[in-house]
């Protein structure tokens, strides 16, 4: 608690200060804020206590007992579904798809009815989880094999940049945002704990060094395969 009041305090502090201080008006419903700051404090001592006690914990327990039991397709798949399936939950990635189907609907890009709008949002939605999903592996091969990240990363981010002179403009923000939204509250402690238990259960691997990365290659990928989303659904 005292921690999560620690972290809080200079959000809080800038907040009043400008409120205050630049603006010059008293906070609304301050009873209705005190609530809601109560409310976030609570939240954010939670979810850190929970994800010390449960989400790492059971992230680099099951790495290890991959890494003993031998198989590597077995690995891989289980890779892609922690990938997809934390993200396609990601609520920060239902919000941005919900409000990027929107804009396009009343940018007349899609039709402006409830159903294309769905089906703009979910496309959104499992376009980055696939992608996600993918990335995982691709990092957890790269454990496996222990090649550098650097050359992934810096191919990886060329085809961005060529991409980008390609793809529509109307989805190139939304594409460079989804790499952003992906590595969020849900996606971040698992996908870390699975990389940082693989590269202790290996001989040979730096956990340092090998086991961090995943987060890096899981906003990478989603700019690259929206914007190819991009240009199939809005060419």
């Amino acid at each position: 608690m005292l921690g999560s009041i620690r972290d809080l305090a200079p959000i809080i502090a800038v907040i009043l200060f400008f409120q205050l201080a630049i603006i010059q008006q008293p906070l609304p419903n301050v009873a209705q804020v005190l609530i809601g700051v109560l409310f976030v404090l609570l939240g954010l001592t939670f979810f850190i206590h929970g994800l010390e006690q449960g989400l790492f914990p059971i992230g680099e327990s099951m790495a290890h007992a991959f890494a003993k039991k031998g198989s590597v397709f077995w690995l891989l798949i289980f890779a892609f579904a922690l990938g997809f399936g934390t993200t396609v939950a990601e609520p920060a990635l239902i919000a941005v798809a919900a409000e990027a189907a929107k804009v396009a609907a009343v940018g007349e890009m899609i039709a402006n009815t409830e159903q294309a709008m769905d089906e703009y949002a979910n496309g959104l939605r499992l376009t980055v989880a696939f992608s996600v999903g993918l990335a995982i592996v691709l990092g957890v091969f790269r454990i496996l094999k222990g090649w550098p990240i650097q050359w992934l990363i810096i191919g990886g981010y060329v085809l961005v940049v060529i991409m980008t002179m390609f793809a529509p403009v109307e989805i190139i923000g939304i594409a460079y945002d989804s790499g952003g939204v992906t590595t969020s509250t849900i996606t971040v402690p698992l996908v870390t704990a699975l990389g940082v238990g693989l590269a202790s259960s290996i001989k040979g691997r730096n956990p340092m060094i090998d086991g961090f990365g995943l987060i890096a290659m899981a906003s990478l990928t989603p700019m690259i395969f929206v914007m190819a989303y991009g240009m199939v659904m809005l060419s």
